[in-house]
């Protein structure tokens, strides 16, 4: 017999970590290839993880909460064979270093660290603690100016109470001035000046429920969505453009190919797969709508990788990526829409589902609205809202003169980073989008 490690998969490019939720195998049980052995949590899934070969369940090296870096084993499956394995948790942990030392945010992290060594008034040498720290922890930690002593008092939420991510990022956005002890040099403060004290973060007026109020904990996802888009919002400079669509050739060509369409392809046509082909041709058309920032350079993307924000059962929005969008024909974008859709509302995505968005589009006139003003899906540049489609009379006009019709009417609202996307590459972009819905042949095949 032989032993087989299940690692922790790699679960995107952002992702270096995940929190076990829950064991779906115990010690003993005979595992299925592709069965699933448990479930894990990251920042922006939640998923199941499979064995990758049949056998029993021998060990499990992690318990429930515990986080576990991308490479690390989580449990050893026995299986008939002759090798033993020969990878050892250290080697598996040395393989984890590396993969988050690899990952863009760290590199991010590490370029502006670079550049800080020259201006920050000291830098720190961690291996003076007795403390384990990731380097991704590290890292941030030298980026903020925190010191050995100020580190080692953070309370960790991690493993063996080792300090995450989360927590030296939170500790960081409630932290006040550095103490005059020269414990910490503010980020930015040139030596050999003295460093000025770093004003404490504006924080919201406290909130006290009454008699009779009800108390709802807000969940794990709802938390990491409020972050996520409090932090756009401090990082991105938005702004919006709005544009009025006439789709009513598009609505007349739907409703008579609807039902012909699903009979011949067992799936339902929606408008969504049509919004998202126009959007996948104005990205073609204006590139520079694909792109991300990073404060020094532009990134431009090679793909088009289209996110379209789903509502959860329980509130919670979800965004998962249609990859390659412009190269799927309405078919197999309507194949691809109905998927994600489906597995989004039943809680069946997996990590790479969500990974690798470069632009998003959300449907408000899903619930009725006209327009909104979406928030920027970092580290992508832009975003799309599309409005409810209303019947309004509207002004037509044709060479025999002006007259009042019924027209189908929608409203595209189109936020975007005005850091990189000046006003009228954002305008030409939602009016491309435009242009192409309101230009729809009525006589188009399915």
């Amino acid at each position: 017999m032989s032993k087989f490690e299940l690692k922790l998969p790699q679960m995107g490019e952002s992702v270096a970590e995940a929190t076990l939720t829950t064991w779906l195998k115990e010690v003993g049980d005979t595992i299925e290839m592709d069965e699933a052995v448990f479930e894990i949590a990251t920042d922006k899934v939640d998923s199941e993880v499979p064995s990758e070969v049949e056998g029993v369940l021998v060990e499990k090296l992690f318990n429930v909460d515990d986080i576990v870096q991308v490479g690390q084993t989580v449990a050893i499956i026995e299986i008939s064979g002759e090798a033993e394995v020969t990878t050892t948790t250290e080697t598996s942990a040395a393989a984890v270093e590396e993969k988050v030392e690899d990952t863009p945010e760290v590199a991010a992290i590490e370029s502006s660290i670079a550049v800080a060594k020259e201006t920050v008034a000291t830098s720190q040498d961690f291996s003076d603690s007795d403390k384990f720290y990731s380097p991704l922890v590290k890292n941030i930690a030298k980026e903020e100016g925190i010191a050995i002593a100020e580190l080692d008092a953070i309370t960790g939420t991690g493993k063996e109470g080792r300090v995450t991510k989360t927590d030296i990022l939170n500790y960081v956005e409630n932290r006040t001035a550095p103490s005059s002890n020269g414990s910490a040099a503010p980020k930015n403060t040139p030596a050999p000046q003295a460093a000025p004290a770093k004003a404490p973060a504006a924080k919201a007026a406290p909130v006290v429920a009454s008699a009779g109020d009800e108390v709802v904990p807000l969940s794990r996802m709802g938390k990491l969505i409020a972050q996520h888009m409090t932090a756009s919002i401090a990082t991105s400079a938005h702004v919006q453009s709005f544009i009025e669509v006439d789709v009513t050739n598009l609505v007349n060509w739907r409703n008579k190919n609807k039902n012909a369409f699903q009979q011949r392809e067992g799936e339902k046509l929606t408008f969504t797969p049509i919004f998202m082909e126009a959007v996948a041709f104005a990205i073609k058309k204006f590139p520079l709508i694909n792109i991300s920032f990073d404060g020094e350079s532009v990134i431009k993307k090679k793909n088009i990788n289209i996110g379209m924000a789903a509502a959860l059962p329980d509130g919670n929005l979800i965004v998962p990526v249609i990859k390659n969008a412009d190269q799927l024909n309405l078919v197999g974008m309507a194949k691809v829409v109905n998927d994600l859709a489906n597995r989004s509302r039943s809680n069946a995505l997996k990590p790479d589902d969500i990974q690798g968005g470069t632009y998003t589009v959300t449907n408000v006139g899903t619930f009725g609205s006209v327009f909104g003003t979406p928030i920027i899906n970092q580290p992508q540049v832009a975003i799309l809202a599309l409005g409810a489609i209303r019947k309004v009379p509207s002004v037509i006009e044709t060479p025999e003169g002006d007259f009042i019709g019924i027209r189908s009417k929608m409203f595209l609202s189109h936020s975007y980073d005005h850091r990189v996307v000046n006003g009228a590459l954002g305008g030409m972009f939602i009016k491309a989008v435009a242009d192409y819905l309101e230009a729809w042949d009525v006589n188009r095949e399915i």
